[in-house]
């Protein structure tokens, strides 16, 4: 008997462990990004969870093999809340957006919200989105 409720003792306490490891909230993130124009280098992706940060310092990055045509992207176990994200199709493979000698993109880029701004990016209240508990997808062409 004692050793029945040492073993249920064991197990409560195994899964209340487990359960508070679990993000709270957890989310997944999908973004399908279309009007890419070659299977060549990688789609880079910043993604941002503030107005203070945004532009910055990523809350997290991913770089994906660029596929011709839409590009999907996945980020996993978001807390939920407002992001913004920031992409660019590094075509060469240089590990940088490249730019022409004024500083206008040479290589394809896209925001949150298909967001844009005059001479720069766009603010963060224009890219911003909300991502639910249950997760979302947002879709985003390259320009």
């Amino acid at each position: 008997m004692r050793s029945n409720t040492l073993a249920a003792f064991v197990l409560s306490t195994l899964s209340a462990l487990m359960l508070a490891a679990a993000p709270a909230g957890a989310a997944d993130l999908k973004i399908a990004v279309t009007g890419v124009s070659s299977s060549n280098g990688t789609i880079m992706v910043a993604l941002y969870n503030s107005a203070e940060t945004y532009q910055r310092t990523p809350f997290r990055e991913a770089a994906v093999q660029a596929v011709a045509g839409t590009t999907q992207i996945e980020f996993k176990d978001l807390p939920a809340g407002d992001y913004a994200f920031s992409l660019y199709h590094d075509a060469n493979g240089n590990g940088k957006m490249d730019s022409n000698l004024v500083g206008i993109p040479t290589e394809d880029y896209g925001f949150s919200n298909n967001a844009m701004g005059k001479f720069g990016p766009p603010k963060y209240a224009a890219a911003r989105f909300a991502l639910p508990a249950d997760g979302a997808v947002q879709s985003v062409s390259l320009h």
